[in-house]
């Protein structure tokens, strides 16, 4: 890979906007769980509007903020991250699917943490709703699938969701509006789903509680697409936060073990009715080392006691369904296809913290197949199983680094690591991260 020609350099967070551009999106570059919800947390600061363009409440972002001494944990699954920040504007696209009950018990345990969201949330009347009958389906379909063939869903009825969406057969955040055609359609829907899979399911009970939810939900549901084109023509900036990662995508990544939207950066476009053009800059989260949750292929996967060193030191397991995830070495060849597909001129690595105290690092830098080298990942799922990994070794480091404030400041052979994982992306890593907390953030 050539280097990037964008090369960026951020001292610290007011340089952002100016560094980045007025529309940014923030993108995940391995197989999710890569620490979006952080950076999110730390750019929407900077950022007018916060909009979410794909995905439901199979996402689990995590902020960890240090509240004089004490950790106030926030974990989102529908509502973006920047919510917690006064005076900012945050947007659920069309792009998504939404489960209401999952979004109204978000709603009140922000409440609860003294974070209210009236005047601060919009959600698009385009976006699809996604009911209790889907994550039925969504647990019948995985149950039917044996061995390999599982794909290790969440079970929240994405997948479901979106077929219907396909299907042109799914509803919609406005058709709440009118109510009686909404209870009519979804009366219909979830009587041909039940012949369909053969389940029982208590119809009115969906349908009264839909019609007091909408009571709830209408202050907030918008054509959000006008929205954000008015925003960005008054000048107003606006950062667009991914869900999953690049290798979930459903057309780009490893196919069926994927998710059911486009999570890469044509995605945010689709998603939110933003043009491609408007996007200036697009952030790759990128873990130090990589994890997995769920079935599909994860070739420098480790065995069982560096890769439990690895979930324990850093906290491995899902925030949406509390899953442990499957561990393994840096795969640059995973990260060099995720710079590509999104347009990454810019990566956040997030958790360097967590390599404290291995002796030696590996990293995969490149496979071959059958004694063949490969420049791409290859699209059939057998074949990825089978490469062989080709690993660089460096030293490590056992300096605990939580808390650095500087690049300068790291272990040297932290700084090493850093700057080879650099050179293998050809793309400058201008954020990193050292800690849980916000303030544990370098900026380079």
């Amino acid at each position: 890979m050539k280097l990037n020609s964008m090369r960026l350099s951020i001292k610290n967070a007011d340089q952002i906007v100016k560094k980045l551009g007025d529309v940014i999106y923030v993108v995940g570059s391995q197989w999710g769980d890569e620490g979006k919800g952080k950076l999110v947390d730390i750019l929407s600061a900077q950022y007018d509007i916060t909009a979410r363009s794909a995905g439901g409440a199979n996402a689990g972002h995590t902020i960890c903020v240090n509240n004089h001494g004490k950790t106030d944990k926030f974990v989102f699954h529908l509502i973006p991250s920047g919510i917690l920040h006064e005076g900012k504007l945050c947007v659920i696209g069309h792009g998504t699917v939404i489960h209401v009950p999952t979004l109204l018990e978000e709603i009140q345990t922000l409440k609860e943490q003294g974070i209210h969201v009236a005047g601060k949330l919009l959600i698009s009347d385009r976006a699809h709703l996604l009911f209790n009958y889907h994550k039925i389906i969504d647990e019948m379909q995985e149950s039917a699938r044996e061995g390999k063939a599982k794909v290790g869903t969440t079970k929240r009825g994405i997948g479901p969701a979106y077929m219907d969406k396909a299907a042109r057969i799914g509803l919609r955040m406005a058709d709440l509006k009118n109510f009686d055609t909404f209870a009519s359609r979804l009366r219909a829907n979830a009587e041909r789903h039940m012949k369909m899979y053969g389940f029982d399911f208590n119809i009115e009970q969906e349908i009264n509680y839909y019609r007091d939810a909408s009571e709830i939900l209408e202050p907030f549901i918008i054509d959000t697409a006008h929205t954000l084109w008015k925003a960005h023509d008054e000048g107003k900036t606006i950062l667009i936060e991914g869900a999953q990662g690049t290798h979930l995508d459903l057309d780009m990544g490893t196919y069926p073990f994927v998710t059911s939207s486009n999570t890469t950066s044509g995605g945010a476009s689709t998603g939110l009715g933003i043009p491609p053009t408007h996007i200036k800059s697009v952030i790759g989260i990128v873990k130090a080392y990589t994890t997995r949750v769920g079935a599909g292929p994860f070739p420098t996967e480790l065995a069982e006691m560096e890769g439990n060193m690895l979930r324990e030191q850093g906290g491995e397991y899902g925030a949406t369904t509390g899953r442990p995830r499957r561990c393994g070495w840096f795969d640059a060849a995973v990260v060099q296809a995720a710079v590509r597909i999104n347009g990454i001129n810019s990566v956040c690595l997030t958790k360097v913290d967590v390599l404290s105290g291995f002796k030696t690092l590996k990293i995969g830098t490149g496979y071959t197949l059958h004694g063949e080298s490969l420049e791409a990942i290859p699209a059939n799922l057998e074949d990825f199983e089978q490469v062989e990994v080709h690993y660089e070794e460096m030293p490590g480091w056992n300096a605990a680094i939580t808390g650095v404030k500087t690049f300068a400041k790291l272990p040297k052979a932290c700084q090493n690591y850093i700057l080879r994982l650099e050179e293998l992306l050809s793309t400058p890593i201008n954020f990193i991260g050292v800690g849980l907390h916000r303030d544990e953030m370098i900026y380079r």
